[in-house]
């Protein structure tokens, strides 16, 4: 399947940019609407929309808290990653992972100006294609209405990105006259303007990719963003049919979970929204998965950056009893499993994985731990692949990492850590998992106990990590027997949620949405705080539920735009 940044890179308009000022007039060397008022310009125009889904407006260094992964605003900010790296490098993102930001923080700025340029992007897009269907014609009727229903799902997806982050935004369309944009307020509620973007593509989109392209739009990808936008809602009812829609006639246990995270496996089954990634013919990495670069391992053959490591909190969610089931009420947290964190001398120098530690064998292929083979990489040697052990603990990331012999083609040359590993914003399980939720809360326990299960026969399929032929863990993971009430079944989904999808931009966003972050994360901080000191003495309080306005916003907009409340 011919993906869509071939089209991208070809068009030409790969990228030029509005830079910071995403509402200010375009600038010299970039072309202007009269230059692309045009069946082909359109087109272009709507790939410049669709390029801002990896979360980068041009170069490569500093789009971090725009990745499409969102693992700044979605996981470090939870209970299942740490900023890692040393606690002098980033500071701002310690803020954010100790739910302590404030408005100046860089990173908030970078993830408002980013979206926002991908909103301008489909804005204009929808603009010149009004324009046209109003004028030439030069676009059939038909595929008229296929870009329209693609700019605005863009325009959706972005401005739901930017929701679950700052909640108060100014709604910006394209019939906003520039003057006006620049001063919008946020003092109404978008969210149904998103869901109306949403719903028109899931009725307008096609079922099968535009032009056979990987990483377009499609109907079925609308359908499951809708349902996921009910979900926020609690619409159950009306989210549960539109997950079952996108699930029929599909096995997940025939989709392998490694290939979500195989560069030669990319486009598969399970794949939905996918933001595309992709070196460039001559060799810059502006396409590529910018957003991740940070998370490389702090060692050859990557040598950098060492960011974006799992907690032991995390780590320790992956054991399992002796049924082959996880511990729902942090049981897990009983003599924990921390490797080799905190030997000294023999002890450290001589440490042997644990061959009976019970767990369940995602985790093996979610973090890299001392003992067991990474990729190709060889077995992972622990604090050599480590900046800072005691401030950010003993483990690394699997997830956005590339095997090394994948590394000729797929990364920037002398820069490995920078990849073409595609990010999966949405897939398959994910949707089982929220078609799971809701049944639950439909108290349709039985629907959520197959769809649940469907998760976990699947991971009961991934190989052993072994060494000498010998697995380094005892893996287990079985299917429950039953969900015996309401409230054991919420607990199981929830925690699926987080063995599967760990480390993909979604937990933080989930703990707020179920009401129990506070609980959660204050409870982890006294865990993990026990290790790492850094950590210990978190805060939740209600406004943590979103995070500042940029304050170079508000500005901007002569203040228009109000602060959140709490900051």
């Amino acid at each position: 399947m011919r993906s869509i940044y071939t089209a991208l890179i070809a068009s030409g308009l790969l990228l030029s940019s509005c830079g910071k000022d995403f509402l200010e007039k375009i600038p010299q060397g970039q072309l202007g609407e009269g230059q692309v008022s045009n069946g082909e310009g359109i087109e272009a125009v709507l790939l410049g929309a669709y390029s801002i889904m990896n979360g980068n407006v041009s170069g490569t260094w500093g789009n971090y808290a725009a990745a499409p992964s969102q693992w700044i605003f979605g996981e470090i900010t939870s209970d299942n990653a740490h900023k890692g790296s040393e606690e002098t490098d980033q500071p701002n993102m310690n803020l954010l992972e100790m739910l302590n930001p404030n408005p100046a923080n860089d990173n908030l700025t970078t993830m408002w100006q980013v979206y926002f340029e991908g909103v301008l992007r489909a804005n204009t897009t929808l603009r010149l294609l009004k324009k046209d269907q109003e004028g030439a014609k030069e676009i059939s009727s038909a595929r008229a209405l296929e870009i329209e229903a693609e700019a605005r799902m863009l325009r959706g997806h972005y401005y739901f990105f930017m929701w679950r982050v700052f909640r108060n935004l100014p709604w910006i369309d394209e019939n906003t006259p520039l003057e006006e944009a620049k001063t919008k307020p946020n003092d109404t509620d978008i969210y149904d303007k998103i869901i109306d973007d949403v719903k028109f593509a899931s009725e307008n989109l096609p079922v099968t990719k535009i032009k056979g392209e990987a990483g377009r739009m499609d109907r079925n990808i609308a359908k499951a963003y809708l349902g996921k936008l009910y979900l926020y809602q609690k619409k159950y009812d009306l989210a549960l049919p539109l997950f079952q829609e996108v699930i029929a006639g599909k096995d997940l246990t025939t989709m392998p979970f490694q290939d979500n995270f195989d560069i030669d496996k990319e486009d598969g089954p399970e794949a939905l929204l996918v933001s595309k990634h992709a070196i460039n013919p001559n060799g810059s990495g502006d396409n590529a998965n910018v957003g991740d670069m940070l998370s490389g391992i702090y060692a050859a053959p990557v040598s950098c950056c060492g960011f974006y490591q799992p907690t032991i909190d995390l780590v320790n969610a992956y054991k399992v009893d002796a049924n082959g089931l996880p511990y729902l009420d942090n049981e897990y947290r009983n003599n924990p499993y921390l490797s080799d964190f905190g030997l000294t001398g023999a002890a450290k120098t001589n440490y042997q994985v644990d061959v009976t530690l019970r767990v369940d064998p995602r985790l093996d292929y979610t973090v890299g731990r001392r003992g067991v083979p990474f990729l190709d990489y060889g077995i992972m040697p622990g604090d050599a692949w480590i900046r800072s052990v005691s401030f950010a603990g003993p483990f690394v990331g699997i997830k956005t990492m590339i095997k090394e012999s994948q590394f000729a083609g797929n990364t920037v040359s002398g820069e490995a850590y920078i990849t073409g590993l595609d990010v999966n914003i949405m897939r398959l399980a994910d949707v089982y998992l929220m078609a799971a939720e809701c049944a639950v809360e439909l108290n349709d326990l039985s629907t959520a106990l197959e769809y649940v299960n469907a998760v976990r026969r699947r991971a009961a399929t991934l190989p052993p990590k072994t060494v000498n032929g010998v697995p380094v863990a005892d893996y287990q993971v079985n299917p429950y027997p039953s969900f015996p009430n309401q409230e054991y079944a919420r607990k199981a989904v929830r925690m699926e949620r987080r063995l599967e999808l760990a480390l993909e931009g979604h937990r933080y966003f989930d703990l707020v949405r179920w009401g129990i972050a506070k609980n959660v994360l204050e409870s982890y901080s006294q865990f993990e705080g026990t290790y790492l000191p850094f950590y210990r003495g978190l805060v939740y309080n209600s406004h943590n539920d979103y995070f500042p306005i940029p304050q170079t916003e508000i500005d901007r907009s002569g203040g228009t735009l109000r602060q959140n409340l709490g900051y």
